[in-house]
């Protein structure tokens, strides 16, 4: 039995661990609400935070990909050359290349995204496709699993493996004579629709930038009308009946239905609409 001192030691630790952490959680609120913590991309994070927070994210990629199986080939000449046309494309911006320095939002934005010559080194072929396929969030990094074909997002992790034996010569001369590939963006549209992916999918093409949607985070914007409850609702953009065709038509193509929408055509796929649609005409 632990002697009255030793519980009076042990209580009294215990009482100190509780007001640090209350002092520390009032300090934390304090400098929350007064606005003194400093959100702006030309304040540089702290080393030591940059470090942990670098830490965290290679432990949940190398975690979260632990299990996919990287494609016989990943290395062929032609996965290479089209890889070569996806990175040009989609991540020079902000990554650079050989010889090319990164674009102006690329070179502000905190944190830095860094350049991917050496990436390969760095990161396995299944980790480089999940951070390609799923992003990073709080980094800049986007998602491209709705933007990219499987065969595409594969590509670039090929093309990856053979970028730090290019020099800029040979960096223009892959881009330039390679042709995109022809994958279709809409396989899969035969597919039961998947409420659960749409979700998503309303994430990854932005919805929430201008709608309020139940269950996808986002800023509290009144640009267009809350989506909640629209599976109540008898029709879409006032006119049209509101059923699950006629909302993919509408999330696909409102100018085909009202030539004066504010609301831009976002080049959805017709499997990413028709889970989108799930999603919002599950939601009550």
């Amino acid at each position: 039995m632990p002697s009255n001192r030793t519980r009076l030691i042990l209580k009294t630790a215990a009482a100190t661990l509780l007001v640090a952490g209350m002092l520390a959680a009032a300090g934390g609120y304090i400098v929350f609400k007064a606005g003194w913590y400093n959100i702006g991309a030309t304040a540089l994070h702290m080393q030591p935070v940059h470090d942990v927070l670098e830490q965290g994210m290679r432990e949940s990629v190398e975690y979260r990909s632990r299990d996919i199986r990287v494609p016989a080939g990943l290395v062929a000449p032609q996965r290479i050359a089209a890889g070569a046309i996806v990175y040009r494309d989609k991540c020079a911006q902000c990554h650079g290349a050989p010889g090319f320095a990164q674009s102006d939002h690329g070179q502000a934005m905190q944190p830095v995204p860094g350049p991917l010559v050496d990436a390969a080194r760095r990161w396995t072929p299944a980790e480089l496709y999940w951070i390609t396929r799923h992003g990073i969030k709080m980094s800049g990094m986007p998602a491209w699993e709705f933007h990219l074909a499987d065969d595409e997002l594969w590509a670039v992790v090929g093309f990856m493996q053979h970028l730090p034996t290019l020099t800029p010569a040979a960096y223009r001369d892959i881009t330039s004579k390679s042709t995109a590939p022809s994958v279709s963006l809409a396989a899969g549209a035969s597919l039961p629709p998947d409420a659960g992916r749409g979700r998503i999918a309303l994430a990854q093409y932005a919805c929430q930038s201008c709608h309020i949607i139940p269950g996808v985070t986002g800023p509290r914007v009144y640009v267009g009308r809350s989506l909640d409850g629209l599976a109540e609702r008898k029709y879409i953009a006032g006119t049209l009946p509101n059923t699950r065709d006629n909302l993919v038509r509408w999330i696909r193509d409102p100018h085909s239905i009202d030539p004066h929408t504010p609301m831009p055509v976002l080049g959805v796929t017709e499997r990413d609409a028709r889970d989108m649609a799930a999603y919002l005409l599950t939601r009550q």
